[in-house]
């Protein structure tokens, strides 16, 4: 159905990585691993196609 786009998309990127980073902020490890898996899950069922999924894991096996 989709592709993946894998060329630069964000706007304000910088912005984006520190709203992330300011996430962690204050979480331990395990706070922090179990934030990442929410947001995992919650970006996965915003793409919602198998396929896209499937090419990201992909590229972020390497």
């Amino acid at each position: 159905m989709g592709k993946l786009t894998t060329t630069p998309n964000v706007r304000g990127a910088d912005d984006v990585y520190a709203m992330l980073i300011d996430a962690h902020e204050g979480k331990t490890k395990a706070e922090s691993d179990a934030f990442n898996a929410r947001l995992i899950l919650t970006l996965i069922n915003h793409i919602g196609d198998a396929e896209v999924i499937a090419e990201a894991l992909a590229v972020a096996e390497g």
